[in-house]
């Protein structure tokens, strides 16, 4: 691996593909035996320190249409905490399940699960089939696993009957030295970020693109109110650009003055604290009070001049869901991508069928739509909000960090990469961008 690493750090692109591939690596594991650990615990008390594994495994196989990538950094999702808690369900099933498509899907289904959904790095090895990526590229990956064999993804990939999330229901994830990905999850690496930087965005940039500007989400246009919730986090700090970027009014609610200060690192003016402003949409854990979302609903419209929200960014779920249906304007749009705080949402239907509001699920993002986020990121457009750095061996306090809330905007992990700072290979266009790329960090 040190060869590997040398060759990558000195940019000898021509020497990776030459240099033998290791039949071992380092990766973060759960593993199958664990599963019953946190057996009676709420999900609060749930300590991803505890079942997240550095472990030695052996490198897989390469099949055709495939890539063997060298990990330099990669990030934290909240698939990940999900992962590692096992909640809502092992994904055990999900290699099972996968294991059975194929023989060649069967290398998934093992004792352990190396996890991740994000990484930066370079092409080491591609499989039979794969003409558009060579060794020495330097790539990054998004998340969107398929097999295209049935029609139902040929519009839209995020239908294809066998999609999974590379990862989470994929094994051989992101966090480890070595990953293994279909060459259709790779994108060029933006050449003015760092490693760290470049592995950030991955999942939440292209989840958030196409929950809020693609047509199969909420197809946002110019003047739309947009209200975005967590918006200074990993998943609502890309919503919040995009808004931006596209002419549209984000209102960003946030839990603290520091995380409203990121938010106005980005540009956004319109903010509410709701923990300063001490927002209760639930009197008790069975009951919601209506009173607190007209109250929510009334400060929007101060901030906006009187308008409500055209389409409200969710992905708190069960916490916030009633109070996204009712602020919605009338027609407006509810899009919705996750559920944090809770799966079982409750709402009032008549806020929904008497004003024609529309709800949306959406998930992660297929090619073209990760492609095109990827896109805004390269061209400096769409900068990464990264708020700490950790080491491949520290990654169980990572996940735990995310877990409790305790971060702003996206936590990464070195895996290859020995130290933050190197892979930028366009400096002029980092000089161009380093104040907001320095702000969205420092914060």
């Amino acid at each position: 691996m040190k060869q590997i690493l040398d060759a990558i750090l000195a940019g000898d692109s021509a020497a990776v593909g030459s240099l033998d591939v290791p039949d071992h690596y380092r990766g973060i594991t759960v593993h199958a035996d664990e599963t019953e650990l946190f057996e009676g615990l709420e999900t609060r008390e749930k300590d991803p320190r505890k079942s997240l594994h550095l472990d030695d495994v052996p490198t897989p196989e390469l099949g055709p249409g495939e890539a063997l990538v060298a990990v330099m950094a990669s990030a934290i999702n909240y698939n990940t905490v999900w992962t590692s808690i096992f909640e809502p369900v092992s994904t055990f099933s999900f290699l099972k399940r996968y294991g059975k498509l194929s023989p060649l899907t069967a290398r998934h289904d093992l004792p352990y699960h190396v996890v991740g959904s994000d990484l930066a790095g370079v092409v080491l090895r591609t499989g039979p089939g794969v003409n558009a990526w060579k060794p020495g590229d330097e790539v990054v990956a998004h998340c969107l696993s398929v097999e295209l064999e049935s029609p139902d993804g040929h519009n839209d990939t995020m239908l294809d009957s066998e999609q999974r999330i590379w990862g989470f229901e994929t094994n051989f994830g992101g966090l480890a030295e070595l990953a293994l990905v279909k060459s259709n999850q790779l994108m060029p690496k933006p050449a003015h970020l760092t490693w760290e930087e470049a592995a950030s965005p991955g999942l939440v940039n292209s989840t958030a693109y196409r929950q809020l500007v693609s047509a199969n989400g909420a197809n946002m246009k110019q003047g739309d109110v947009v209200l975005v919730w967590g918006a200074s986090g990993g998943l609502g700090s890309y919503a919040t650009q995009f808004a931006l970027n596209g002419g549209a009014i984000p209102v960003c609610v946030v839990s603290s003055p520091e995380k409203a200060e990121i938010c106005r690192a980005m540009g956004a003016e319109l903010i509410i604290d709701r923990n300063a402003e001490d927002y209760r949409f639930w009197s008790d854990p069975a009951t919601q009070d209506p009173k607190e979302w007209k109250r929510f609903g009334a400060r929007i419209r101060e901030l906006t001049g009187g308008d409500d929200p055209d389409i409200v960014f969710e992905h708190p779920g069960r916490e916030t869901f009633g109070a996204s249906t009712y602020v919605a304007r009338r027609g407006g749009t509810i899009v919705t991508c996750a559920s944090t705080s809770g799966y079982m949402h409750e709402y009032d239907n008549r806020y929904l069928w008497m004003n024609l509001k529309r709800i949306i699920g959406s998930h992660f993002a297929n090619y073209r739509e990760a492609w095109e986020a990827n896109r805004l990121i390269a061209k400096g457009m769409v900068h990464p909000t990264l708020s700490r750095v950790y080491s491949l061996e520290d990654t169980g306090q990572a996940a735990y960090d995310v877990h409790r809330n305790l971060h702003q905007g996206k936590v990464g992990v070195l895996t290859l990469a020995p130290t933050e700072g190197l892979g930028v290979r366009d400096e002029e266009l980092r000089a161009r961008h380093l104040d907001k790329i320095n702000r969205f960090r420092d914060k």
